[in-house]
């Protein structure tokens, strides 16, 4: 082995060794595992949430094979309509051209030989992460059998009466020209304004104050609402509105979803351009005018003045002529969210048109079910009340999509607007007996990406054919997922698969939280705060790293700050951690169902880890290649203490990791691991191995004792470790593994260890405890009194019962080798000890004599100087926060830093205060 660990050495090379044999794919077994990736978009790249979820399934699905299950990862990606359109749309801007000019068809084409070139940066990065996918499986949302899947469930869900053509009111994005999902919308606040309007009662007999923040759309009123049971308004109900400048009088109704307390008790309604209004619009029979088109100017279903405004440009005519009419009582200053593409940026509209609708209610009830059942569990099981909720209240889901990439609908129109739903044209004439002077043309909109997405169990499996695949691994086993697509995405598979399959996509839900900075923020590239997972993998210089996150921006004003927040956060760049180091970085923060705060101060503390691992490692080598480890072979072995201890902490961490792991508990599987390798592995039994080995006069009995179990705990830890670190321990594995007699070529398929093999030792447990404990106490000791780590000590003990002597007889070769002792001395009872300083193990007493081993005056003085210190420190930082001016106006996490900062001063202080009395006492 190398002398230090390189991740970048030996990543590559095992990826594409483990591909390269058919790793990833079904190795057969009994028990069918299956995981399908929730399918990313091919235009994207891996950010955090994707690095976490991944580290998820790939600990899960290795976990499953080494257990011998027949197991599946599925792989593929996600055409992602509007998001490969824009991308596409953008590289023809660039050469002054945009998709009208080439056409549908060849716009479409272009979009195809984009995905061929550069759609496979998201799976490259996969593959960076360890991802053990079967890529000889990978599919794409497009590809002819999803395409076919898609296009038969249209069809049937169509011919059963529940897909529709409808007009209802949708999120439209005016400058992508289509409806976009709730999913698509970022509603943030922002300031704006409260405009008061006078909406006079016909006839002249005074009027009602309306309240808007869209004053352009009262051109599309319809009607004032008032609560039933308010008493100021009741008289109104009934009555009629000159809605100003529009000419049309409209009604006063009385509606309980009004909020009598809130203004003035009376507003406006526009159902064709507010959801709440729209169904209040439908239960009063309202009309429904629709004042913009699909730019957001203004129609002809206007008034003639505002015709052809931009929506912005109407509102100032709306207000200025309100104001001229002496209709405009006040504006308010006000704060609102407000609705915005996410991929556009632009204001999104609710926008009444013809769109093709899933009759969701229907199909939400058998979906409800198999979760009241437990057919399908969450994890933690608190989302199925979200789950609930939202499918409880489903409303009608629109699928399509004015995009040319996509999933074309299958229908066609006839002269007279009259359509027909089939796989062909040829197919639609001869089923509905259309001659061919019939005009027909397709539907121009495409469906919802989700819409292809909800069949992603079953249509990779092969779908609609019953193939041996869909047999063997659907349901799925354990689906992970964000919480923020449970009803986008995770409710419609669930609803698509019960209708087609009859049976559930999978059985469990695994819900994981939001991966966020250090600070607790969403990471945003407009907050800078954005931390790509190849760059910590891999490393990157300062300038490189700014100059990648201030890519793209088109405001100079946040470059500039994105950039001076870069370097303020990494003023030498990032390190180049290794894959392994963040895996379990990962793993250690999922906390079920919790947002994840990423600190890049915990993947450093994992980088020393696989350093600890790779130079634990060494030392076996060092100490078992070419010698007699016990491996087939029928000479005695004799186990130390030692030996037998770790054997059975080796049994109670994969008893644990093994519960933890069963219970979807990555950070307790992660803690124990780390607990065992660092502290119980590394730090205390390969130093109690050295006392045996290093000792020339031991028995070569015992020698070998330890070597077969150095060798053999060391071998079954890589095991426990692989599903979480995969490259590092493939690395060590193949050595070790085949010192320790292990035939198998990789450790990907060697069997995950099991608890129970060897019962726990308790007197060696015990033992050993007691050894540590003792150990600690003298270094404790030698930390206090500033005495150095290699001078040998004198140590007398006291007041220990029987077992205190055994044990001390037993271990006197160890206590002596790690505590780095001159000698031993027991005293008898009642006997007088020198000066001393003094630890307890229980009730044993552990004296070291000071006399020759401290300089009292000294060590006072040197104390009294760090103690000075620590006081003016904490002087400062008790001024700091005692000033309300600085805790009023500083963040809150700097606040809350320096109040752990003066804790552990004020710790740090009592220590040293402590030390210096004891010292005073000698």
């Amino acid at each position: 082995m190398e002398k230090t660990f390189q991740p970048a050495d030996i990543e590559t090379r095992w990826y594409q060794e483990w591909e390269a044999r058919g790793y990833f794919a079904p190795q057969g077994g009994e028990r069918a595992y299956s995981i399908m990736i929730p399918p990313p978009n091919v235009t994207g790249s891996l950010h955090m949430g994707h690095g976490f979820q991944e580290a998820i399934m790939d600990a899960l699905i290795r976990y499953h094979r080494m257990r011998g299950y027949n197991t599946l990862w599925q792989v593929g990606t996600d055409h992602a309509g509007i998001a490969t359109q824009m991308v596409v749309e953008r590289q023809l801007e660039a050469q002054g051209i945009n998709r009208h000019d080439l056409g549908r068809d060849k716009f479409v084409e272009k979009v195809w030989e984009w995905k061929e070139e550069s759609g496979g940066t998201i799976t490259r990065q996969l593959r960076r992460l360890g991802s053990s996918l079967d890529w000889s499986r990978e599919r794409f949302t497009m590809d002819p059998g999803l395409s076919a899947a898609v296009q038969e469930v249209f069809i049937r869900l169509y011919r059963e009466g529940l897909i529709y053509r409808g007009k209802r009111l949708v999120n439209w994005d005016p400058a992508l020209h289509t409806a976009i999902s709730d999913l698509e919308v970022v509603a943030e606040e922002e300031q704006g304004h409260l405009w008061h309007f006078q909406y006079p009662l016909a006839g002249g007999e005074g009027h009602v104050t309306v309240a808007t923040t869209r004053p352009e759309t009262m051109l599309g009123d319809t009607a004032v609402a008032v609560h039933p049971d308010d008493e100021r308004y009741s008289h109104l109900i009934g009555r009629t509105i000159a809605l100003p400048l529009t000419g049309r009088e409209i009604p006063v109704i009385a509606d309980d979803y009004v909020d009598r307390e809130f203004g003035t008790g009376v507003v406006k309604i526009t159902p064709a351009h507010d959801f709440s209004d729209y169904d209040m619009g439908r239960r009063h029979g309202l009309p429904m005018i629709n004042i913009f088109n699909d730019d957001a100017a203004i129609n002809d279903e206007a008034p003639e003045p505002y015709r052809g405004l931009d929506r912005l440009a109407a509102r100032q005519r709306v207000v200025a002529d309100m104001d001229a009419l002496g209709l405009l009582e006040k504006v308010d200053d006000h704060t609102l969210r407000v609705p915005r593409g996410d991929r556009s940026g632009v204001v999104i509209e609710p926008y009444l048109t013809d769109q093709w609708y899933v009759d969701a209610r229907e199909m939400a009830k058998p979906a409800i079910e198999a979760v009241e059942s437990g057919a399908i569990q969450f994890v933690p099981k608190q989302w199925e009340n979200t789950y609930f909720a939202w499918m409880r209240d489903i409303q009608d889901w629109c699928i399509s999509r004015q995009l040319w990439w996509g999933h074309r609908i299958p229908a066609w129109y006839d002269e007279s607007g009259n359509f027909y739903v089939g796989a062909s044209e040829a197919q639609v004439r001869v089923e509905h007996e259309l001659a061919d002077s019939v005009t027909l043309r397709q539907d121009e909109d495409v469906l919802d990406t989700w819409f292809s997405s909800a069949l992603w169990t079953f249509s990779t499996l092969g779908w609609p054919e019953e193939t041996p695949e869909l047999a063997t691994f659907h349901p799925s086993s354990v689906l992970v997922t964000g919480f923020d697509i449970i009803f986008f995405w995770v409710a419609r598979m669930i609803m698509m698969t019960l209708h087609f399959r009859k049976e559930v996509p999978f059985h469990t839900v695994y819900v994981h939280g939001l991966v966020r900075d250090g600070e607790g923020q969403k990471m945003s590239k407009s907050k800078g705060n954005v931390i790509d997972p190849i760059d910590l993998i891999d490393g990157i210089d300062l300038e490189s790293l700014v100059s990648k996150r201030t890519a793209g921006m088109m405001q100079p004003q946040l470059a500039s700050k994105i950039e001076k927040a870069t370097r303020k956060q990494f003023p030498e760049g990032i390190a180049p951690y290794g894959t392994d180091a963040l895996r379990f970085t990962y793993f250690s923060l999922a906390s079920t169902g919790r947002d994840i705060k990423f600190d890049i101060g915990r993947i450093e503390g994992y980088r020393n880890f696989c350093n600890k691992i790779w130079n634990a490692a060494r030392y076996v080598l060092m100490n078992c290649e070419n010698q007699d480890c016990g491996v087939n072979s029928e000479l005695p072995m004799d186990f130390s203490l030692a030996d037998r201890w770790i054997t059975g902490k080796l049994e109670e961490t994969t008893a644990q990791v093994t519960r933890a792991l069963e219970n979807y508990r990555f950070d307790f599987a992660s803690q124990a691991l780390y607990e065992f390798v660092w502290n119980e592995y590394c730090d205390w039994y390969l130093e109690l191995s050295k006392p045996v080995l290093w000792d020339d006069n031991a028995a070569e009995a015992a020698k070998r004792g330890t070597r077969h179990t150095l060798l053999h705990v060391l071998e079954k830890m890589l095991r426990l470790l692989h599903p979480f670190m995969p490259f590092i321990t493939e690395e060590i594995w193949q050595t070790v593994g085949a010192m320790a007699g292990k035939s198998g070529p990789t450790i990907m398929l060697e069997p995950y260890p099991q608890a129970g093999e060897k019962g726990v030792d308790s007197v060696a447990n015990a033992d050993i405890e007691w050894l540590k404990g003792v150990i600690v106490g003298i270094r404790n000791i030698r930390g206090e009194m500033n005495i150095a780590p290699g001078k040998e000590l004198p140590v007398l003990f006291r007041n220990g019962d029987q077992r205190d002597q055994a044990r001390l007889g037993h271990n006197a070769q160890f206590l002596k080798k790690l505590a780095r002792l001159a000698d031993i001395t027991w005293l008898s009872a009642g006997e007088e000890s020198p000066v001393a300083a003094t630890a307890l193990v229980g009730e044993l007493e552990i004296l070291v004599p000071m006399a020759g081993l401290i300089d009292k005056d000294a060590e006072l003085q040197r104390l009294g100087r760090e103690i000075d210190k620590l006081e003016k420190d904490l002087s400062r930082l008790k001024g700091k926060l005692g000033n309300a001016s600085f805790v009023d106006r500083a963040p809150a996490e700097v606040v809350a830093r320096e109040q752990e900062k003066m804790e552990a001063q004020q710790q740090a202080l009592a220590t040293l205060q402590e030390q210096q009395q004891h010292i005073r006492q000698l």
